[in-house]
């Protein structure tokens, strides 16, 4: 049987599309959105203005890409949540559309859950059961991953997300957005020589609050002797963050590995093309003899192909859902 999935993914700002035949991605578009560095942020309503620009020239190319007809796609996957409620609607409006138009069937996709199954659009692939430190702007998650269909979230942040930390810090920093990708940059020039305290939290939670109310008041201490203290010592800074985010994400899934016993070890979310946070996993998998899994950048963010692989494994199992579909937020 052929299957090919016309996917559609716009959860926050980016306009992606896909296409999937048999689970493997022939084609994975995105159209981002600019205009949001001069607000330092997203703001949904650009973003689902722009959405609505993009969706259809993003699909036209995502159909040319594969080398595919409109008469071809099989099923039309479309990200239902987590994300911006307006971002959200121009998507589930446009798949839904796209299938009664063509009598398809519809796949509603989680977008945590895709972010986890990126690990299958290309090898290495990781073998069941594995561990999923699945990070992003938005949530921060350990998930045990026992098939396809079935993840049990094991620990998540009680607060504030990882990426979160990452931007605001940027913020204080004055940095621009989105701010993970500068920090990590100034970082890989930089010494990790101011210590932040790490959160006591039990279990496989995560907190992020304290640390980045440490961030600011170590900050405005310092400007306050120092007018010019970012300026020269970003690098400095910009390194002591990282490593304080990373050791603490990488000291609970060392605490998950251990006490479950998994050793197939992933990462995924847009704070996994973190390049500080991918070479400390890969030393932490040595050191405790992991099978570690990195998904390739254009897997990382979000992408319509992560949601297509998703929804292979969904319409393997017959998993549609109806018209009535509606987005959900968190």
């Amino acid at each position: 049987m052929n299957t090919i999935i016309l996917a559609i993914e716009s959860s926050c700002d980016d306009t992606s599309a896909a296409i999937i035949q048999n689970g493997a991605v022939l084609s994975n578009c995105v159209a981002n959105q600019e205009a949001h560095r001069l607000y330092g942020g997203v703001v949904p309503e650009v973003a689902s203005r722009a959405h609505q620009a993009n969706i259809v020239p993003v699909v036209d190319v995502a159909i040319q890409k594969a080398g595919v007809r409109k008469e071809d796609i099989t099923a039309v996957a479309f990200t239902r949540g987590p994300g911006l409620m307006g971002s959200l609607l121009v998507g589930t409006s446009f798949a839904k559309a796209y299938a009664l138009a063509f009598d398809l069937p519809l796949i509603e996709v989680n977008h945590m859950h895709a972010h986890v199954l990126a690990h299958f659009a290309e090898e290495p692939k990781p073998a069941f059961p594995f561990l999923c430190l699945t990070v992003s702007g938005g949530h921060t998650q350990i998930v045990l991953v026992r098939d396809y269909l079935d993840m049990e979230i094991i620990g998540e942040t009680l607060d504030d997300a990882a990426g979160e930390a990452f931007d605001k810090t940027g913020k204080i920093l004055n940095l621009g957005y989105p701010a993970g990708p500068l920090i990590d940059q100034y970082a890989r020039l930089g010494q990790p020589r101011f210590p932040f305290p790490e959160p006591a939290i039990a279990g496989y939670n995560f907190s992020f609050s304290g640390l980045k109310t440490s961030i600011l008041y170590f900050l405005k201490k310092e400007m306050a002797a120092n007018p010019g203290f970012i300026e020269q010592n970003l690098n400095d800074i910009c390194a002591s963050v990282q490593i304080s985010i990373v050791t603490i994400l990488l000291k609970k899934l060392r605490k998950a590995a251990r006490e479950t016993g998994i050793r197939e070890i992933a990462i995924a979310g847009g704070v996994s093309a973190n390049s500080g946070l991918r070479q400390a996993l890969q030393e932490m998998g040595d050191r405790e003899g992991w099978n570690t899994y990195i998904p390739a950048f254009q897997y990382c963010t979000d992408n319509a192909g992560m949601i297509g692989v998703a929804a292979y494994y969904k319409y393997l199992k017959g998993e549609f859902c109806g018209q009535d579909a509606v987005p959900f937020a968190r």
